[in-house]
């Protein structure tokens, strides 16, 4: 548990970029479609047509969002022909949301 006595006599804030950075990427997690992507894309490579059925979306919409966690760096893209397959770019990540989840079922 959380200690505010051990917390260092000097406190020091975090950068203002670095801070504006960490909550443009926490914002790619404020949507629920983007948690159940990235859910469904921790758990390996998918392409986007059993991404969308998994998800129960149009591929149009995963593909949105897919666009919008792209561009946070989250996910990964590769083409095999004519389909795109998805992955997590990061570890961080898997961990950050499997962390997540196991926080608010125990809430």
């Amino acid at each position: 548990m959380f200690n505010y006595y051990d917390m260092p006599a000097r406190i020091s804030p975090l950068d203002v970029d670095l801070a504006a950075r960490v909550a443009e990427l926490l914002s790619a997690f404020g949507d629920p479609n983007r948690v159940r992507i990235l859910w469904v894309l921790i758990q390996g490579e998918i392409s986007v047509g059993r991404l969308a059925e998994a998800v129960e979306m149009t591929v149009s919409a995963v593909s949105h969002h897919l666009r919008q966690l792209r561009l946070q760096r989250l996910v990964q893209a590769r083409r095999d022909g004519r389909q795109g397959f998805y992955c997590v770019n990061d570890d961080h990540i898997v961990a950050l949301l499997q962390q997540t989840v196991r926080h608010v079922q125990h809430s």
